[in-house]
Protein backbone atom coordinates (compact mmCIF):
# COMPACT_ATOMS: atom_id res chain seq x y z
CA UNK A 1 0.00 0.00 0.00
CA UNK A 2 1.03 3.72 -0.51
CA UNK A 3 2.26 4.95 2.77
CA UNK A 4 -0.80 7.10 3.64
CA UNK A 5 -2.92 8.32 6.73
CA UNK A 6 -5.61 9.21 6.22
CA UNK A 7 -7.63 9.23 9.12
CA UNK A 8 -11.19 11.16 7.76
CA UNK A 9 -11.58 7.67 5.96
CA UNK A 10 -11.39 5.34 9.26
CA UNK A 11 -15.02 5.14 9.38
CA UNK A 12 -16.54 2.05 10.77
CA UNK A 13 -17.68 -0.41 8.38
CA UNK A 14 -15.59 0.43 5.78
CA UNK A 15 -13.21 -1.86 4.42
CA UNK A 16 -9.89 -0.37 5.12
CA UNK A 17 -6.35 -1.06 5.59
CA UNK A 18 -4.15 -0.20 8.22
CA UNK A 19 -0.23 -0.73 8.18
CA UNK A 20 1.19 -0.85 11.53
CA UNK A 21 4.10 -1.22 14.10
CA UNK A 22 4.38 -5.04 15.45
CA UNK A 23 6.65 -5.46 18.71
CA UNK A 24 9.65 -6.69 17.25
CA UNK A 25 9.96 -3.60 15.18
CA UNK A 26 8.42 -4.78 11.69
CA UNK A 27 5.59 -3.72 10.34
CA UNK A 28 2.45 -5.71 9.23
CA UNK A 29 -1.04 -4.50 7.41
CA UNK A 30 -4.72 -5.31 8.69
CA UNK A 31 -7.27 -5.86 5.58
CA UNK A 32 -10.81 -5.85 6.55
CA UNK A 33 -13.74 -4.02 7.99
CA UNK A 34 -13.21 -1.57 10.66
CA UNK A 35 -15.41 -2.56 13.31
CA UNK A 36 -14.48 -0.33 16.08
CA UNK A 37 -12.66 3.12 16.39
CA UNK A 38 -11.60 4.95 19.60
CA UNK A 39 -8.85 7.18 20.15
CA UNK A 40 -6.85 4.60 21.62
CA UNK A 41 -7.18 1.76 18.95
CA UNK A 42 -8.86 0.37 15.95
CA UNK A 43 -10.46 -2.98 15.63
CA UNK A 44 -10.36 -4.95 12.15
CA UNK A 45 -12.12 -8.09 11.12
CA UNK A 46 -9.56 -9.78 8.43
CA UNK A 47 -9.91 -12.89 7.03
CA UNK A 48 -8.04 -14.41 9.52
CA UNK A 49 -9.53 -12.72 12.64
CA UNK A 50 -10.02 -9.82 14.15
CA UNK A 51 -6.48 -7.68 14.88
CA UNK A 52 -6.40 -4.42 17.13
CA UNK A 53 -3.98 -1.76 16.67
CA UNK A 54 -3.08 0.62 19.18
CA UNK A 55 -3.47 4.35 17.57
CA UNK A 56 0.46 4.83 18.64
CA UNK A 57 1.15 1.70 16.28
CA UNK A 58 -0.17 3.18 12.94
CA UNK A 59 1.94 3.71 10.35
CA UNK A 60 -0.67 4.24 7.44
CA UNK A 61 -4.28 3.74 6.68
CA UNK A 62 -6.86 4.34 4.23
CA UNK A 63 -10.27 2.92 3.13
CA UNK A 64 -10.02 0.30 -0.03
CA UNK A 65 -12.96 -1.02 -2.46
CA UNK A 66 -14.84 -3.75 -1.42
CA UNK A 67 -13.55 -7.47 -1.89
CA UNK A 68 -14.80 -8.92 -5.00
CA UNK A 69 -18.00 -11.10 -4.69
CA UNK A 70 -17.17 -14.56 -4.76
CA UNK A 71 -19.41 -17.13 -6.51
CA UNK A 72 -20.02 -19.24 -3.25
CA UNK A 73 -19.53 -18.47 -0.03
CA UNK A 74 -21.11 -20.18 3.47
CA UNK A 75 -20.66 -16.52 4.88
CA UNK A 76 -23.92 -15.16 6.83
CA UNK A 77 -24.69 -11.87 6.01
CA UNK A 78 -25.15 -9.06 8.87
CA UNK A 79 -28.82 -8.67 8.00
CA UNK A 80 -29.02 -12.78 8.09
CA UNK A 81 -27.12 -13.25 11.30
CA UNK A 82 -29.36 -10.19 12.68
CA UNK A 83 -32.55 -12.05 11.88
CA UNK A 84 -31.52 -15.36 13.24
CA UNK A 85 -30.58 -13.62 16.51
CA UNK A 86 -34.10 -12.05 16.59
CA UNK A 87 -35.85 -15.60 17.10
CA UNK A 88 -32.95 -16.04 19.99
CA UNK A 89 -34.61 -13.70 22.06
CA UNK A 90 -38.22 -12.91 21.19
CA UNK A 91 -40.36 -10.18 22.73
CA UNK A 92 -43.61 -10.28 24.42
CA UNK A 93 -44.92 -7.58 21.52
CA UNK A 94 -43.80 -7.30 18.35
CA UNK A 95 -45.12 -5.05 15.46
CA UNK A 96 -43.78 -4.70 11.81
CA UNK A 97 -42.83 -1.88 9.74
CA UNK A 98 -42.24 -2.89 6.72
CA UNK A 99 -39.20 -5.18 7.58
CA UNK A 100 -38.28 -3.31 10.58
CA UNK A 101 -39.52 -5.37 13.90
CA UNK A 102 -40.75 -3.18 16.79
CA UNK A 103 -40.35 -5.23 20.03
CA UNK A 104 -41.20 -4.67 23.30
CA UNK A 105 -41.03 -6.83 26.84
CA UNK A 106 -41.87 -4.33 29.77
CA UNK A 107 -38.27 -2.89 29.58
CA UNK A 108 -36.58 -6.36 29.82
CA UNK A 109 -33.62 -6.00 27.81
CA UNK A 110 -32.56 -4.08 25.15
CA UNK A 111 -32.63 -7.05 22.99
CA UNK A 112 -36.37 -7.27 23.35
CA UNK A 113 -37.59 -3.23 23.94
CA UNK A 114 -35.58 -2.07 20.70
CA UNK A 115 -36.42 -1.23 17.13
CA UNK A 116 -34.58 -3.98 14.57
CA UNK A 117 -33.92 -1.34 11.72
CA UNK A 118 -33.01 -4.13 8.98
CA UNK A 119 -33.87 -3.63 5.66
CA UNK A 120 -37.04 -1.34 4.51
CA UNK A 121 -39.56 0.00 6.96
CA UNK A 122 -41.89 0.67 3.68
CA UNK A 123 -41.90 4.03 4.44
CA UNK A 124 -39.66 7.05 4.59
CA UNK A 125 -36.91 7.81 7.39
CA UNK A 126 -39.21 10.06 9.23
CA UNK A 127 -42.44 8.64 9.10
CA UNK A 128 -40.60 5.69 10.34
CA UNK A 129 -38.88 7.46 13.60
CA UNK A 130 -42.53 8.65 14.30
CA UNK A 131 -43.76 5.26 14.01
CA UNK A 132 -40.68 4.02 16.48
CA UNK A 133 -41.25 6.95 18.79
CA UNK A 134 -45.17 6.29 19.43
CA UNK A 135 -44.85 2.78 19.63
CA UNK A 136 -42.45 3.46 22.52
CA UNK A 137 -44.33 5.86 24.43
CA UNK A 138 -47.77 4.12 24.21
CA UNK A 139 -45.63 1.45 26.36
CA UNK A 140 -43.82 3.91 28.72
CA UNK A 141 -40.65 2.93 26.87
CA UNK A 142 -37.64 4.59 25.32
CA UNK A 143 -37.68 4.64 21.52
CA UNK A 144 -34.87 2.41 21.02
CA UNK A 145 -33.54 1.26 17.94
CA UNK A 146 -31.14 -1.71 17.38
CA UNK A 147 -28.91 -1.45 13.88
CA UNK A 148 -25.80 -2.75 12.19
CA UNK A 149 -23.42 0.01 12.50
CA UNK A 150 -23.33 1.44 9.03
CA UNK A 151 -25.23 4.47 7.32
CA UNK A 152 -28.35 4.53 9.39
CA UNK A 153 -26.75 4.42 12.95
CA UNK A 154 -24.79 7.30 11.31
CA UNK A 155 -28.01 9.65 10.29
CA UNK A 156 -29.51 9.24 13.02
CA UNK A 157 -26.90 10.21 15.56
CA UNK A 158 -26.66 13.51 13.19
CA UNK A 159 -30.42 13.49 14.37
CA UNK A 160 -29.73 13.57 17.89
CA UNK A 161 -30.12 9.68 18.91
CA UNK A 162 -27.43 8.77 21.52
CA UNK A 163 -25.79 5.98 21.19
CA UNK A 164 -26.17 3.40 24.32
CA UNK A 165 -23.89 0.14 24.40
CA UNK A 166 -21.87 -0.28 20.88
CA UNK A 167 -22.08 -3.96 21.03
CA UNK A 168 -20.47 -6.72 19.11
CA UNK A 169 -21.77 -10.12 17.27
CA UNK A 170 -19.55 -12.84 17.25
CA UNK A 171 -19.69 -16.08 15.41
CA UNK A 172 -18.30 -19.22 15.82
CA UNK A 173 -18.39 -22.79 13.48
CA UNK A 174 -19.25 -26.12 15.33
CA UNK A 175 -18.52 -28.18 12.81
CA UNK A 176 -16.69 -30.25 12.44
CA UNK A 177 -17.95 -31.69 16.10
CA UNK A 178 -16.28 -30.18 18.74
CA UNK A 179 -13.94 -32.41 20.66
CA UNK A 180 -15.13 -34.07 23.58
CA UNK A 181 -14.59 -32.01 26.79
CA UNK A 182 -14.88 -33.77 30.56
CA UNK A 183 -18.67 -31.99 32.04
CA UNK A 184 -17.13 -29.70 34.96
CA UNK A 185 -17.93 -30.98 38.26
CA UNK A 186 -21.48 -29.36 39.25
CA UNK A 187 -22.92 -28.76 35.83
CA UNK A 188 -26.48 -28.87 35.39
CA UNK A 189 -28.37 -28.28 32.44
CA UNK A 190 -32.23 -27.68 32.79
CA UNK A 191 -35.36 -27.11 30.99
CA UNK A 192 -36.28 -23.62 32.45
CA UNK A 193 -34.23 -21.57 35.24
CA UNK A 194 -34.61 -21.72 38.90
CA UNK A 195 -34.34 -18.68 41.30
CA UNK A 196 -30.99 -19.48 42.07
CA UNK A 197 -30.01 -19.11 38.33
CA UNK A 198 -31.84 -16.04 38.02
CA UNK A 199 -30.42 -14.28 40.78
CA UNK A 200 -26.71 -15.01 39.37
CA UNK A 201 -27.44 -14.06 35.75
CA UNK A 202 -29.54 -10.68 37.20
CA UNK A 203 -27.82 -9.63 40.11
CA UNK A 204 -28.55 -6.21 39.17
CA UNK A 205 -32.70 -6.33 39.85
CA UNK A 206 -35.25 -9.58 39.55
CA UNK A 207 -36.46 -10.71 36.23
CA UNK A 208 -39.97 -10.93 36.35
CA UNK A 209 -42.22 -13.06 34.58
CA UNK A 210 -41.79 -10.92 31.41
CA UNK A 211 -38.32 -11.61 31.73
CA UNK A 212 -38.90 -15.57 31.77
CA UNK A 213 -40.99 -15.65 29.08
CA UNK A 214 -38.37 -13.61 27.19
CA UNK A 215 -35.73 -16.42 28.35
CA UNK A 216 -37.87 -19.04 27.45
CA UNK A 217 -39.02 -17.63 24.00
CA UNK A 218 -36.61 -19.85 21.93
CA UNK A 219 -37.38 -23.16 19.33
CA UNK A 220 -35.37 -24.68 22.37
CA UNK A 221 -33.46 -23.90 25.35
CA UNK A 222 -31.35 -25.04 28.23
CA UNK A 223 -30.20 -23.04 31.19
CA UNK A 224 -26.64 -24.35 31.92
CA UNK A 225 -25.33 -23.76 35.56
CA UNK A 226 -22.30 -24.63 37.67
CA UNK A 227 -23.33 -25.44 41.33
CA UNK A 228 -21.02 -26.41 44.55
CA UNK A 229 -22.38 -29.40 46.89
CA UNK A 230 -24.02 -26.84 48.72
CA UNK A 231 -26.66 -25.96 45.80
CA UNK A 232 -24.87 -22.72 45.29
CA UNK A 233 -24.78 -21.62 41.87
CA UNK A 234 -21.00 -20.18 40.82
CA UNK A 235 -22.08 -19.50 37.22
CA UNK A 236 -24.41 -19.85 34.65
CA UNK A 237 -25.24 -19.25 30.67
CA UNK A 238 -28.14 -19.86 28.79
CA UNK A 239 -27.93 -21.52 25.14
CA UNK A 240 -30.99 -21.29 22.35
CA UNK A 241 -31.44 -23.07 19.23
CA UNK A 242 -33.65 -21.81 16.15
CA UNK A 243 -33.15 -22.97 12.55
CA UNK A 244 -32.19 -20.44 10.48
CA UNK A 245 -34.58 -17.21 8.46
CA UNK A 246 -36.36 -17.41 5.39
CA UNK A 247 -33.81 -15.19 4.07
CA UNK A 248 -31.32 -18.38 3.65
CA UNK A 249 -29.28 -18.11 6.83
CA UNK A 250 -29.39 -22.38 6.73
CA UNK A 251 -29.00 -25.07 9.76
CA UNK A 252 -28.89 -25.19 12.83
CA UNK A 253 -27.99 -21.92 14.80
CA UNK A 254 -26.59 -22.25 18.57
CA UNK A 255 -27.23 -18.74 20.44
CA UNK A 256 -25.09 -18.06 23.56
CA UNK A 257 -26.39 -15.71 26.49
CA UNK A 258 -26.30 -14.75 30.00
CA UNK A 259 -22.53 -15.55 30.68
CA UNK A 260 -22.96 -14.98 34.34
CA UNK A 261 -20.20 -16.39 37.17
CA UNK A 262 -21.21 -15.36 40.65
CA UNK A 263 -18.48 -11.93 41.95
CA UNK A 264 -16.55 -14.25 44.67
CA UNK A 265 -16.32 -17.02 41.87
CA UNK A 266 -14.16 -15.78 39.31
CA UNK A 267 -11.17 -15.82 37.79
CA UNK A 268 -11.58 -19.31 38.08
CA UNK A 269 -12.40 -20.33 34.47
CA UNK A 270 -15.82 -21.44 35.39
CA UNK A 271 -17.14 -18.83 32.17
CA UNK A 272 -15.17 -20.85 30.01
CA UNK A 273 -16.01 -24.02 31.50
CA UNK A 274 -19.89 -23.16 31.14
CA UNK A 275 -19.67 -21.75 27.65
CA UNK A 276 -17.83 -24.90 26.14
CA UNK A 277 -20.80 -27.10 27.65
CA UNK A 278 -23.07 -25.32 25.55
CA UNK A 279 -21.13 -25.47 22.86
CA UNK A 280 -21.52 -29.34 22.98
CA UNK A 281 -25.33 -29.19 23.44
CA UNK A 282 -25.53 -27.34 20.88
CA UNK A 283 -23.49 -29.23 18.82
CA UNK A 284 -25.13 -32.69 19.46
CA UNK A 285 -28.52 -31.22 18.10
CA UNK A 286 -27.20 -30.10 15.36
CA UNK A 287 -26.14 -26.96 15.12
CA UNK A 288 -23.26 -26.34 12.99
CA UNK A 289 -22.76 -22.28 13.71
CA UNK A 290 -22.89 -20.38 17.46
CA UNK A 291 -23.41 -16.44 17.81
CA UNK A 292 -22.90 -14.42 20.82
CA UNK A 293 -23.48 -10.32 21.61
CA UNK A 294 -21.20 -8.65 23.71
CA UNK A 295 -20.73 -5.11 24.86
CA UNK A 296 -17.38 -3.51 22.67
CA UNK A 297 -16.05 -2.34 26.26
CA UNK A 298 -15.97 -5.77 27.62
CA UNK A 299 -12.38 -7.03 26.69
CA UNK A 300 -12.49 -9.47 29.43
CA UNK A 301 -15.63 -11.70 27.75
CA UNK A 302 -14.18 -10.76 24.25
CA UNK A 303 -10.84 -12.45 25.48
CA UNK A 304 -13.54 -15.09 27.09
CA UNK A 305 -15.20 -15.65 23.91
CA UNK A 306 -12.14 -15.62 21.45
CA UNK A 307 -10.37 -18.45 23.83
CA UNK A 308 -13.25 -20.73 22.96
CA UNK A 309 -12.99 -20.02 18.88
CA UNK A 310 -15.23 -17.01 18.34
CA UNK A 311 -14.31 -14.18 15.85
CA UNK A 312 -16.23 -11.11 15.47
CA UNK A 313 -18.74 -10.93 12.69
CA UNK A 314 -20.22 -6.92 12.89
CA UNK A 315 -20.83 -4.17 15.13
CA UNK A 316 -24.38 -3.13 15.91
CA UNK A 317 -25.73 -0.35 18.26
CA UNK A 318 -28.74 0.71 20.24
CA UNK A 319 -29.75 4.36 19.89
CA UNK A 320 -32.12 6.20 21.92
CA UNK A 321 -34.32 9.27 20.52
Amino acid sequence: MKHALRLDELVVGRRVVVRHRLPDGSASDALGELVAADEERLVVVTRRGEVVVPRADVLAAKAVPPAPARRQTSQTSIEELELVAAEHWRPVEREDLGAWRLRAAGGFTGRANSALAIGDPGCDLDTALARVRAFYAARHLDAMIAAPTGPLTQELELRGWQVRTPSLVMTARLDPPLPAQASPVGLRLDDEPDDVWLATYRGRGPVGEVGRRVLLSADEQVFASIRDDDGEVLAVARGSLSRGTPLGAEGTWLGLSAVETAPAHRRRGLAVAVTRALLAWGAQRGAARAFLQVAVVNDPARALYEKVGFRVHHEYRYLVG
